[in-house]
């Protein structure tokens, strides 16, 4: 014997009605007998409640009346035309005409309890459990009609004849064990049984509701009283996954789940289960399937008393909303005997469910997390308990905290792991999550903490991150699309491949000029996100990311700046504040004042977000990193020299071939290696800001300010006018740089444009190098550091590579972002 629950999704139009049935009949020829047990069609039961609502209000119902007519009128005739029905089991036509007189008497009787409420202009309980409980005879009357026209053998069962149920009328309970007293059915081979869920009869012979589930609990308590080998509840989803999929688009689907873990998942939040259901399958040890009504043939979820372990412990995350938490602090509690369980029984007597209880190790305060629709309740109760000691100040007000929500993992083999609670605390810090409350079972099965709604999806989707083969993303905000904004995009889109084989992603959620940002949630398509950029109205700003982040509950935001824009640079501690990362290709952050260089590191810090700047000196070289790992490593700084623009690298380099210099910073233009005005590369300020940011993270306290400039032009050269004035006059200095080289020449010297660092002094200045310098063979674009330190001296770490263009430096800008996954 197995026992099949069909929900109401499963029944919601004649085409399902058929499938259900299909589904029965093809698992008779492996079961010598099964029991069905159906709730009512999809809607039905809030259409029944309204009716109930109005009744009561004494409001007209016939419309209503008569849409829950049709709705079953349209339901026989199309199980009776319907000629597209894979049901190969059809013995007899299915005649609607036989069924509805079944179907009205129902009805009917309906009508005349409405009408009783009416005239009453209230319902009772009993009542409305027999109007509720009508779409459940409802939807068996029409599958009975539908197997007998299938040649099935079909008994039906009366569940207030079978279930003695015990406490509310609406939330009632079956007693087992005089359930199954009084059960006397005998199964007869090769039948079908059929019964309506979620209702029960108690010792006064009143009709009860079993509650929420209440048909699933009809069902396992049915397979109970049959000693079934197996129930089977029915559903519209695969099974139980491992946290929502509806939130997490590869949510895995759980092949197995002990009681256990299925009770866990049930009470904090699982809408698929619900405790009631689990208890009486623990007692009796009887397998529970879920099963979807779409895929038969897939296996679903088993729960039994064993199930897998996985290697990493945590089988499920689950997310329970709509908690409210009362704090209950004063002396009053320290050291009285008998407080708490005076707090436990009040709340007890009143019907409050405690979720979950937290306790001081001081015993000065303790705290209950309630279901928030008993929060006024609570309030009351606890008030009139304890008002004694609310008067004389032995407790302090009570404090109610609203708009909550409960993140737990669950898992059978948690107990065995370790490191579990730091994971899981660690994931929520990273998102930027405060936790209110923890709570842990002494079974270990589960660990439970109480943070903000509004953060519950985000939790859940970190958590699975953390604890599950997931594909972890970078949400990414690109500001600057020009050359290297660009390349950075192509970059991107050319490693999806490889990034999903290492379960990684980067999704490009928008793309900003100076003008608008393109912005899409779900990534923008890198095929054609020029147009959709052009398409875009919306104007770049904090709010307006923010706002996607959290509509849409997207993790690991990233700010990336591939501008050279001030006023973005301004903003990167209000970017950190707001919860991104910040990637800046851009070096005017980190060169502004030094008040706003550490209060960059410090946000960063308090807020557990990264500040990633690597292509600020040297584009693509790992400059920064490795300086930054030789000071932790505890070695210091002695003394610095330094080729750090690729522009000048190329220009003196091509003075070595005796060619002028105004042709060589021209040919530098033409190449775009110079901005498209040279005189920012010649001034020597971007090479004193490249210089700076060393200094600094060195540990000196510097300023641009500090720094001496001697530019790469003569003093006394004229610099005013415009781009075309300016180089019309560049042969002007043709003579100068010629002499320059002469006399470098006479000492076995070449020219080079050099940032230096000693003794606490930064310069950047034209120097003579001879060929025992490591700057001596730089040339052609190429960047070369040369780091002269505690433990190198006096020969120098030396790193040397390209230290301009596009291509470059937007790798070293896709290596920081990776370094925020990895």
């Amino acid at each position: 014997m197995k026992v099949l629950k069909f929900g109401g999704t499963s029944l919601r139009d004649a085409g399902h009605f058929r499938q259900v049935a299909d589904i029965v009949l093809s698992q008779m020829t492996k079961e010598t007998s099964i029991a069905m047990v159906l709730s009512a069609p999809a809607t039905i039961t809030n259409q029944l409640v309204k009716l109930t609502q109005l009744a009561a209000s004494q409001e007209k119902t016939e419309d209503e009346q008569q849409q829950l007519r049709s709705f079953f009128e349209t339901l026989l005739q199309q199980l009776e035309t319907d000629e597209n029905s894979d049901n190969s089991f059809s013995a007899n036509p299915f005649k609607g005409n036989n069924v509805w007189p079944g179907i009205e008497n129902i009805l009917t009787e309906l009508a005349q309890w409405l009408q009783g409420l009416n005239l009453l202009g209230q319902c009772p309980d009993t009542i409305y459990a027999k109007i509720i409980s009508s779409g459940e005879r409802l939807s068996v009357s029409v599958m009975q009609a539908l197997l007998l026209s299938c040649g099935a053998n079909v008994n039906i069962l009366e569940p207030n004849d079978i279930f003695l149920a015990e406490g509310d009328a609406l939330e009632a309970e079956i007693n087992l064990e005089k359930s199954i007293h009084r059960f006397n059915t005998k199964i007869e081979a090769e039948s079908i049984y059929l019964m309506p869920g979620f209702v029960a009869k108690n010792s006064k012979n009143e009709v009860v509701l079993l509650g929420r589930n209440g048909s699933d609990y009809s069902a396992t308590a049915l397979a109970i009283l049959f000693n079934a080998k197996e129930c089977e509840i029915w559903t519209d989803v695969d099974g139980i996954y491992n946290c929502d999929p509806r939130l997490v688009a590869d949510a895995n689907l759980l092949q197995t789940l002990s009681y256990q873990e299925a009770m866990e998942l049930s009470y904090f939040g699982a809408k698929i289960l619900h405790p009631k259901t689990i208890s009486p399958l623990i007692k009796y040890e009887i397998p529970c399937r879920i099963k979807n009504t779409e895929e038969p043939g897939a296996s679903g979820t088993l729960i039994s008393k064993t199930s897998v372990i996985r290697k990493e412990k945590i089988k499920a995350i689950s997310s329970l909303s709509d908690i409210s938490m009362i704090n209950i602090t004063g002396s009053g509690l320290k050291g009285k005997v008998g407080m708490a369980g005076r707090l436990f029984s009040c709340l007890s007597r009143a019907g409050i469910s405690i979720i979950l209880i937290t306790q001081s190790s001081s015993e000065y305060s303790i705290s209950l997390s309630i279901h928030t629709r008993d929060k006024m309740l609570a309030k009351e109760t606890l008030q009139d308990e304890f008002h004694l000691e609310l008067e004389k100040e032995l407790l302090e007000p009570l404090e109610f905290i609203d708009e909550l929500a409960i993140i737990s993992l669950i898992g059978d083999g948690m107990h065995q792991a370790k490191g579990v609670s730091g994971r899981f605390m660690s994931a929520l810090a990273d998102a930027s999550i405060n936790i209110i409350a923890i709570a842990q079972g002494s079974s270990e099965r589960s660990i439970s903490v109480v943070i903000r709604a509004a953060k519950a999806d985000a939790a859940v989707k970190k958590c699975h991150q953390q604890f599950f083969d997931a594909t972890r993303y970078i949400n990414l905000f690109l500001l600057g699309c020009g050359g290297v904004g660009a390349e950075l995009l192509r970059q991107v889109h050319r490693q999806t491949e490889v990034l999903q084989k290492n379960h990684l992603g980067v999704r490009v959620c928008g793309i900003a000029n100076s003008k608008k940002i393109a912005i899409d949630p779900d990534g923008l398509d890198l095929e054609i996100w020029q147009k959709q950029l052009e398409a875009s109205s919306d104007k770049f700003s904090l709010s307006l990311i923010e706002e996607q982040v959290l509509n849409h509950q997207l993790m690991t935001p990233v700010i990336v700046d591939c501008s050279s824009n001030d006023s973005l640079a301004d903003s990167y501690v209000d970017y950190l504040e707001a919860g991104f990362h910040v990637v800046a290709a851009n070096k005017k952050a980190n060169t502004k004042s030094y008040v706003y260089y550490e209060q960059l590191r410090e946000t960063a810090l308090q807020n557990r977000r990264k500040f990633l700047y690597d292509t600020n000196v040297g584009a693509g070289l790992p400059v920064i990193e490795n300086l930054k790992n030789l000071i932790l490593a505890g070695d210091e700084l002695k003394k610095f020299n330094g080729i750090l623009s690729g522009s000048l690298s190329f220009i003196f380099g091509e003075l070595d071939e005796g060619k002028a210099f105004s042709e060589v910073t021209l040919q530098a233009l033409e190449k775009g290696f110079t901005e498209p005005d040279p005189r920012d590369d010649l001034s020597g300020m971007d090479v004193a800001r490249k210089l700076l940011i060393l200094a600094r993270e060195a540990g000196l306290k510097l300023e641009l300010e500090d720094i001496e400039i001697q530019s790469a032009l003569p003093e006394n050269f004229d610099i005013e006018g415009n781009r075309n004035d300016f180089l019309s006059r560049l042969p002007e200095v043709d003579s100068y740089y010629a002499e320059k080289i002469k006399q470098a020449a006479k000492q076995y010297k070449v020219l080079r444009y050099v940032g230096s660092i000693e003794a606490g002094k930064c310069r950047v200045s034209v120097e003579a190098v001879d060929d025992s310098d490591p700057l001596f063979k730089v040339k052609a674009g190429e960047n070369a550091l040369a780091f002269y330190s505690r433990y190198y001296n006096p020969i120098p770490l030396v790193l040397r590579g390209y230290g301009a263009g596009v291509e470059v430096t937007a790798a070293g800008v896709y290596s920081d972002i990776m370094k925020i996954l990895l």
